[in-house]
């Protein structure tokens, strides 16, 4: 059975090494939000560093989940001390389980405070696309499908909750409807 892809990339108004509150603050909570979520029924696995080391997104290896790499509109650093961004990359046994996961709990309320980490952008912030069962999505698809996502609009190459398509291809309903 496929699994739902999930990729999501965010540009911070400030760099992730910034010691101010706010931005301890979003680090703080994006370790709750990765605990809980990884509990969430429907939840398969998520991009970890293989070796678990910290640093930024650029310098770890991600092992299977391939080599780190941004959409071609972020234009901020990309060392430990000026890299400005969060990312994601996750898998889901489909689109209903990963919704309710960011949709709700410790994720919304993440959510509804993105405004004071996150700069708005006229690009998609999140996108999802089917694999097949056993495969494990890379970082560079899913910045070539966010990419695709924000030049093409929806397709089943590329969808949002509110524009998912089914494995097969066909439109489906969005998962909060």
């Amino acid at each position: 059975m496929p699994h739902l892809a999930l990729y999501t990339f965010g540009v911070l108004k400030s760099p992730l090494a910034d010691p101010t509150p706010l931005t301890r603050e979003l680090r703080d909570s994006g370790e709750v939000v990765y605990r809980t979520i990884s509990r969430h029924p429907g939840y398969v696995a998520r991009a970890e560093a293989a070796d678990r080391a910290r640093g930024t997104h650029f310098d770890v290896d991600w092992g299977v989940w391939g080599e780190f790499t941004v959409p071609t509109w972020y234009s901020k650093g990309r060392t430990a001390e000026t890299a400005a961004l969060d990312a994601t990359l996750s898998l889901w046994t489909g689109p209903r389980p990963a919704f309710d996961a960011i949709y709700t709990g410790v994720h919304r309320e993440a959510l509804n405070r993105r405004h004071d980490w996150f700069e708005r952008t006229e690009h998609p912030n999140y996108v999802c696309w089917w694999v097949p069962d056993g495969a494990i999505p890379t970082w560079q698809d899913g910045v070539s499908r966010l990419e695709h996502l924000h030049d093409h609009g929806p397709a089943p190459h590329a969808f949002t909750f509110r524009h998912s398509f089914a494995p097969d291809g066909t439109p489906a309903g969005a998962p909060g409807r």
